[in-house]
């Protein structure tokens, strides 16, 4: 079991990721509470704990004024937030939504516009829509779906260094045309997949928001952008070829065509499963990231969680992308409960049938940079390093 933060940790924490002002002295912990519909368990259940210790630890141990606020939870990683939320008053935590009553109701909207800080240790991502609210709200928030306790030792990580080799990454990402990846399935079988990148900016979560309006996963370390999705006039996305997505020991291979998983193929009870997703909401068919991650590097270890195994290396996800700059947001699904922005890692640990043979990035007079090789970055992260 890994030591828990101190107050000391915990303070530092809060002031390296969010460049924190000395009079900034508010911080909000935002987490969800299990219903009938979304059950509780034992890693949930923790994660509310440690987040309740966080607020005690600081409140008693440090000059942050730190509150915890509860929420039913959405049901789904990174569908719209309640409009209501509980502010806890202390004492034992609720288990359930459903114990939740009318006393310390606030709105979110109000409770976000007047703390500078967030931190969302929840079960159900809670990303996009706070990285939506922040444009308008202003405040900086670090979102931590998943969160568990063998992942502080990534939380004791230099930031300034992990925030210096996202941004090589991103650097990278700006300027380039596109992607081409090449998937080895079962060491035999070619999978090869275009991903179309004009038009795009590339984003950096390196575990630094200093700015108003900034959310970000911490712990954090990955550089992403949004494929162009084809939204502009007489110039349809040229993302295509093939993407194989491992299922526990199955496999499906999408289709991919004009940034757009179509026909699915595969040896696996997932393949009928995700073409009947596929036709029942066209917006989860949306390549709606490219992802870079860069804490292997580091020697962090992926632990079943997408909050950290997503920094690890590749990923590429479906469905939303309005919070990260793209096209698709929650009124291109048929309801709430459906709006998904789902991640798929490459990594040997969670898909060990499928090697990253290579990935280059195009740029736009013609030269590829090779950008990882067998599944590991082929460029210097060193060079340049003051």
């Amino acid at each position: 079991m890994e030591a828990p933060l101190t107050a000391n940790e915990l303070s530092m924490l809060v002031s390296r990721v969010f460049s924190r002002r000395p009079d900034e002295r508010e911080l909000a912990v935002l987490v969800d509470l299990p219903d009938g519909e979304s059950p509780d368990n034992d890693a949930w259940a923790l994660r509310r704990e440690v987040a309740a210790g966080w607020v005690q630890v600081l409140s008693n141990g440090s000059d942050l004024a730190a509150v915890l606020y509860l929420y039913r939870n959405v049901r789904r990683n990174n569908a719209d937030l309640p409009s209501v939320v509980w502010r806890h008053a202390g004492g034992p935590l609720p288990v359930h939504a459903d114990s939740l009553g009318a006393a310390n109701t606030v709105l979110l909207d109000d409770v976000l516009q007047r703390t500078p800080m967030v931190l969302a240790p929840t079960e159900f991502s809670a990303t996009a829509p706070l990285k939506v609210l922040a444009r308008t709200l202003g405040f900086r928030g670090a979102t931590m779906p998943g969160f568990a306790p063998s992942m502080i030792p990534a939380l004791r990580l230099d930031f300034t260094e992990v925030s210096r080799r996202v941004g090589i990454l991103a650097d990278l990402l700006d300027i380039s045309t596109g992607a081409d990846i090449e998937f080895l399935v079962d060491r035999t079988r070619e999978c090869r997949l275009h991903l179309d990148l004009r038009h795009r900016d590339a984003h950096r979560s390196g575990g630094l928001f200093p700015l108003p309006g900034m959310v970000g996963n911490l712990p954090s370390g990955e550089a992403y952008i949004v494929p162009y999705e084809g939204e502009l006039d007489g110039d349809p996305s040229a993302s295509e070829g093939e993407l194989p997505v491992q299922f526990e020991d199955g496999l499906v291979v999408y289709q991919v065509r004009g940034n757009r998983a179509g026909d699915v193929a595969g040896d696996d009870p997932a393949t009928g499963r995700e073409a009947d997703l596929l036709r029942q909401e066209p917006a989860y068919s949306n390549l709606a990231e490219l992802g870079l991650g860069v804490l292997e590097g580091f020697g962090i270890l992926p632990q079943g969680e997408i909050l950290i195994d997503e920094k690890l290396g590749l990923h590429i996800a479906f469905g939303r992308s309005d919070h990260f700059g793209g096209q698709i947001g929650p009124g291109h699904f048929s309801c709430s409960q459906a709006v998904v922005h789902i991640d798929r890692v490459y990594i040997p640990e969670l898909q060990p049938r499928i090697a990253v043979s290579r990935l280059d990035l195009r740029m736009p007079g013609g030269e590829v940079v090779p950008l990882m090789r067998d599944g590991r970055y082929s460029i210097d992260f060193e060079a340049g390093a003051s």
